[in-house]
C-alpha cells in the first residue's frame, strides 16, 4: 500500500497553524477559538464532511472521509485543550494568553491530525483510500472529562469505526522515533473530593469546637499508608493530595475543610484496593477526630492498554511511515483516550518529540516544547495508520 509524505508547503500549512494555536491556547470546555479554527481547516478539504456533533460547549470536532471501496473504518484522535501554566520558554510564538499554555502538546497533535488530513485528501483523489477514517479532535482531555463528552454527546452514534488510533507526544523519545508498547501504557485514574466536617467557634475555646483542620492533617498522613501499607509494592500506586481549604483569616474554627486528591494505578486491582482503603481510611479517621468524613467520586479512568494484536498493527503502521520503532517504559500518568476501548480496539502511540542532542522538556513544565520536525513524523504516522487497506489489517491483526 503506497503511504504519503508532507510536500514542504503542506508541512509549512500545518506548522503555522501549530504555532497559531501555541500563541493562542484555550483551557479545557473552552476551545471555541480552537474548535473554529479545526473547522475552517477542514472546510477547506472538500472531501471531508463535519459530522453533527452537539457538545455541551460546542467544542470538539468530529470529521469524516470515505474511501473508494467498503473498507474498514478507522477512527484517529487528537485533543485540542491547553493547561492553567504561565509559559517560560522563549519563542516568536510564545502564548499570548496570560496563564495558559500548550504545556503538553495538544497543539501538537491538533497539527498532526490536520496534516493526516492533508495526505488522506490527497489520497483519495489518486484514488487510494479504501477505508472510511474519522477524525476526532476532542476537547477537555486535561481534566480527562472529553473523551465522556464526546461519548455523551453520540460519537459513536455518528461514526462506527474498527480500529482507532491516537498519538501523544513524548519528550523523552527522540524525534524519528515512535514507542509502541504492549500492555498498560499510561496509569487507570480517580480523582476524588474529601470534605471533613467538624463544628467551628471561637479559636480560644477549642474544648467547645470540633477542628476539621487538625483532621484534614491525620487523613493526610493516613491516606499515605494506603501506598505503603496497602497495596503489592510491585504494582506502582500514587495517591496524592493536590489541594486543601479551609480555616479563617481570624481567631475562628472553620466548620469544613476540603481536600482535592487522586489515585491512580497501572494495575486494576491495585487501584481497586487504593478506592477501597481510601473510603475507610476517610471515614475512620474523621470519626476518631469527631468529625465527619464525605468523600465525593469522579468518574473512574481506565488505564491506556495496547493489546497484543493492536501493538503488532501498530508496529507496522510505524515502520510503513518510515519511523523507528521503539519501546518505552509505561507512564503512570494518565489519558481517557483509555475510554474509547469500551467501544472500539483502540492503540496509542508516544511520538519522539525532543530534537537529537537536546535536553528533554517534560510535559506540564513552563519550558516544555516539541521539536518542530516531529510534525512531519506524527501527521504521517496518522495517515499511515488509516490507509492500511482492509487486507493489511487483517494480517497485521
Amino acid at each position: 500500500m503506497k503511504t504519503y509524505q508532507l510536500t514542504e508547503e503542506e508541512y509549512k500549512s500545518i506548522l503555522a497553524f501549530k504555532r497559531d494555536l501555541h500563541m493562542y491556547p484555550e483551557l479545557s470546555r473552552k476551545e471555541v477559538r480552537t474548535t473554529a479554527k479545526i473547522r475552517a481547516f477542514l472546510e477547506t478539504l472538500p472531501d471531508f464532511r463535519i459530522l453533527p456533533l452537539e457538545t455541551e460547549t460546542g467544542t470538539g470536532v468530529a470529521a469524516q472521509i470515505c474511501g473508494e471501496e467498503k473498507g474498514l473504518e478507522i477512527m484517529l484522535r487528537a485533543d485540542i485543550d491547553a493547561l492553567p501554566q504561565t509559559e517560560e520558554y522563549e519563542s516568536p510564538w510564545k502564548s499570548q494568553v496570560p496563564g495558559v499554555m500548550h504545556a503538553c502538546g495538544h497543539d501538537f497533535h491538533t497539527a498532526s491530525l490536520l496534516g493526516a488530513a492533508l495526505l488522506l485528501q490527497r489520497a483519495k483523489k489518486d484514488g487510494l483510500l479504501r477505508n472510511t477514517v474519522d477524525l476526532v479532535f476532542q476537547p477537555a482531555e486535561e481534566g480527562t472529562t472529553g473523551a465522556g463528552v464526546l461519548i455523551k454527546a453520540g460519537l459513536f452514534d455518528l461514526i462506527h469505526p474498527d480500529y482507532c488510533f491516537g498519538i501523544h507526544n513524548w519528550p523523552s523519545v527522540q524525534t524519528g522515533r515512535i514507542a509502541c508498547h504492549q500492555g498498560p501504557l499510561m496509569s487507570g485514574k480517580r480523582n476524588f473530593e474529601i470534605r471533613i466536617h467538624g463544628a467551628g467557634g471561637h479559636g480560644s475555646m477549642p474544648h467547645l469546637n470540633i477542628d476539621p483542620i487538625v483532621c484534614a492533617a491525620a487523613v493526610i498522613q493516613s491516606l499515605q499508608t494506603v501506598v505503603s501499607r496497602n497495596t503489592d509494592p510491585l504494582d506502582s500506586v500514587i495517591l496524592t493530595v493536590n489541594r486543601i481549604e479551609g480555616g479563617s483569616p481570624m481567631n475562628l474554627v472553620a466548620d469544613q475543610v476540603t481536600m482535592l486528591a487522586s489515585v491512580r494505578s497501572l494495575s486494576d486491582p491495585a487501584l481497586d484496593r487504593a478506592i477501597e482503603r481510601v473510603g475507610a481510611i476517610v471515614e475512620k479517621t474523621a470519626e476518631a477526630y469527631e468529625c465527619r468524613g464525605e468523600i465525593l467520586w469522579n468518574d473512574r479512568i481506565p488505564a491506556v492498554w495496547n493489546s497484543p494484536q493492536m501493538t503488532a498493527l501498530a508496529k507496522k503502521c510505524a515502520a510503513a511511515a518510515g519511523c523507528q520503532v521503539v519501546d518505552a517504559p509505561p507512564s503512570l500518568a494518565s489519558e481517557d483516550f483509555s475510554r474509547y476501548r469500551a467501544f472500539v480496539p483502540s492503540f496509542l502511540y508516544w511520538v519522539g518529540s525532543t530534537a537529537a542532542g537536546d535536553r528533554p522538556q517534560e510535559l506540564h513544565k513552563p519550558l516544555f516544547h516539541t521539536d518542530d520536525a516531529a510534525l512531519r513524523h506524527a501527521a504521517e504516522l496518522y495517515a499511515a495508520s488509516a490507509l492500511l487497506s482492509t487486507t493489511d489489517i487483517s494480517a497485521g491483526v
